[in-house]
């Protein structure tokens, strides 16, 4: 089922749809354009149009968005006109430089797949524009989604297995890798993590959430520096191309495979996305497709301010709320304008793209605050349109659990719009997870997040963590120790919401702030010294850590209660805390001594991670003694 199309309309405040004024003029635009472009191609003597860029360069047929709106990067084309063959062009836009033009591209529902080229033709001569239509895959056992049910585990490719030695220094992009330097490229490729999807199955990952794989810089950037010394943009956030996997990484063809060899293991894939923001090499910086496709242009823009409590504020006026919404992270990163309807359409296309190609199963939409909302809500509609199930998760960062659920999805603000994002990152939890578990804080805190749940609409729909590729690793906390991290994890593998782990973990992997929390997982490159991908490679504190991790998500795949059951406190003092999860009881002492409980519960059943021993009838329950710094799941 489907349901409307992408058709450039939004949904008013009571639930209305218009279409915007901007997409109803669009045709008046393109013919003022077309005619001011024809007169400078006469003027400059007509010179023959090049083309050197097709965005989508293929498309599906029976597709919930249809026609295309495809963009044609060149030059000289100034009074262009396209000619589509066994497909129908209309509605064709040209931009006043004549380096950029747009066209609505129609695919007749019974178009046979294949090559599809289309015609540009100017007063100069004709150019082919490569388009191909491109069979659907398959939606059977793709397209899946994500949630309780599973286990996350976020990689950076690049850091975390080198399974093609022969893309670390690509021709094109010579002399960015050296992996003495943080901010370089290392050599982890897309082949190294479909290679090590046994390993993560072994542990109980059920779903993988990559960093972005767009095509970055091919030179080092100048524009980002740290300690006035150049970067690369190895992470993936500095996109140039949209439609192109970075070569460092492999190709669209490695990723599709990575996708089908991750589902016949059994897990899924969730990818990065950033509507937010262009890299500061992308072509469009220096020659925008339209004059609105960003907010300023490189010589003159707004810097964020990052205050994005204005945008949950009832009382901020737009003038507060546009230096966050409109703003270039850290005064480079080129902002995109959504309200631009040439944006919104290229940006929602792009996606759906990514996601028709790969057969990948779910989105991590970068800087959700920063993109005004109701982009959000048609973005969101349009995802749902073509792939019901496939979901989102939207990067809130911020330990407020108000503003967490400001931008929680299914219920509508203040502001009357609903984003309509599935699931978003728990970082209220996150800061009192670190507290207690590394720095040995109260574990109080943590019933007193959690007792703040009510704010949100479903607080299921939240992912935890202990752990990510933005902030300092666990074990970079002051009075961190493995004991710390293993209570953790059993907290993070019994609490609701969807668990996440961040690579290397699993193993106490070290690493102060970024770029140093992003280190290699040992054993991923040939020749290193060991490997934490075996057993004979780990230390036996990092044994113990991992077989533990393995155990509890092994105890949470068996007990459905663990993964949608309710939450209910038992007992919480400074350093205990006792919760009940359908049948499922678990008992948490996070202080230096061993400590006796009464659990209200007529009998227990062993502790399945056999850390609690002895159990004995008491006044009101069950008495139980918990190890200092241990849990129990009984």
């Amino acid at each position: 089922m489907r349901g409307s199309r992408w058709d450039g309309r939004r949904e008013t405040g009571d639930g209305r749809r218009e279409v915007l004024h901007s997409v109803i003029n669009v045709q008046m635009i393109g013919r003022i354009l077309f005619g001011a472009a024809l007169g400078v191609s006469v003027a400059a003597g007509a010179q023959g149009p090049t083309v050197s860029k097709v965005e989508p360069p293929n498309w599906w047929g029976n597709s919930s968005v249809n026609p295309v709106r495809v963009l044609v990067r060149g030059a000289n084309l100034a009074g262009a006109t396209l000619e589509c063959g066994r497909l129908a062009c209309s509605n064709v836009v040209v931009n006043a430089r004549g380096t950029y033009a747009f066209v609505d591209v129609t695919i007749p529902r019974d178009a046979a797949t294949g090559a599809a080229p289309l015609t540009l033709r100017t007063a100069g001569g004709a150019a082919t524009v490569p388009f191909s239509i491109t069979p659907r895959l398959a939606g059977h056992g793709r397209f899946q989604g994500f949630g309780t049910e599973d286990v996350m585990y976020l990689l950076m490719p690049d850091r975390f297995a080198n399974g093609d030695p022969a893309n670390d220094d690509p021709a094109v992009s010579r002399g960015l890798l050296d992996r003495s330097k943080g901010r370089y490229y290392h050599g982890g490729d897309l082949a190294g993590v479909r290679q090590r999807l046994p390993y993560l199955k072994s542990l109980g990952i059920t779903t993988i959430w990559m960093n972005p794989i767009y095509d970055n810089n091919n030179e080092l950037n100048h524009k980002e520096t740290y300690d006035n010394l150049p970067v690369t943009d190895y992470h993936g956030y500095g996109a140039t191309d949209f439609y192109a996997v970075d070569e460092h990484l492999g190709d669209m063809a490695t990723f599709k495979q990575l996708v089908d060899d991750a589902h016949a293991h059994g897990i899924k894939i969730v990818l990065d996305m950033v509507a937010n923001h262009t890299g500061p090499y992308h072509p469009w910086v220096e020659d925008a497709p339209t004059a609105t496709w960003f907010h300023g242009t490189a010589a003159s823009h707004p810097n964020n301010t990052w205050q994005t409590w204005t945008l949950a504020d009832p009382y901020s006026t737009p003038a507060m709320r546009q230096a966050t919404l409109d703003g270039w992270f850290i005064n480079i990163l080129p902002d995109l304008n959504q309200d631009d309807p040439e944006v919104a359409r290229y940006i929602v296309q792009n996606t759906l793209w990514w996601v028709g190609m790969s057969g990948m199963d779910g989105i991590r939409q970068d800087t959700w605050p920063y993109v005004p909302r109701t982009f959000w809500r048609d973005w969101m509609t349009a995802i749902k349109d073509e792939y019901p199930s496939l979901r989102v998760v939207g990067e809130v960062f911020d330990g407020d659990p108000s503003m967490i659920a400001f931008f929680e999805g299914g219920r509508r603000q203040w502001d009357g719009v609903d984003d309509r994002v599935d699931l978003l990152f728990d970082f209220p939890l996150f800061y009192p997870i670190r507290n207690a578990f590394a720095k040995g804080g109260p574990i109080r805190e943590l019933a007193q997040m959690l007792s703040r749940d009510h704010l949100y609409r479903d607080p299921n729909n939240l992912i935890t963590f202990l752990g990510l590729h933005d902030v300092s690793r666990f074990t970079s906390e002051p009075g961190a120790t493995p004991e710390g991290l293993k209570l953790a994890f059993t907290f993070l593998g019994t609490a609701r919401g969807t668990p996440l782990i961040y690579y290397g973990d699993e193993i106490a992997l070290p690493g102060g702030n970024d770029p140093d929390n992003r280190r290699e997982f040992p054993g991923g490159w040939s020749g290193d010294a060991r490997s934490g991908f075996e057993a004979s490679g780990r230390s036996a504190d990092e044994q113990d850590l991992w077989s533990h991790l393995q155990k509890v998500l092994a105890v949470r795949a068996g007990r459905q209660e663990l993964r949608t059951g309710t939450t209910e406190h038992l007992l919480v003092t400074d350093q205990v805390y006792v919760y009940r999860r359908g049948h499922t009881i678990v008992a948490i002492n996070n202080g230096s001594a061993e400590t006796t409980v009464t659990i209200p519960a007529t009998a227990l059943p062993a502790d399945a991670l056999g850390i609690c021993a002895a159990r004995r009838a008491a006044d009101g329950g069950v008495a139980v003694t918990i190890p200092r710094r241990s849990g129990c799941i009984f």
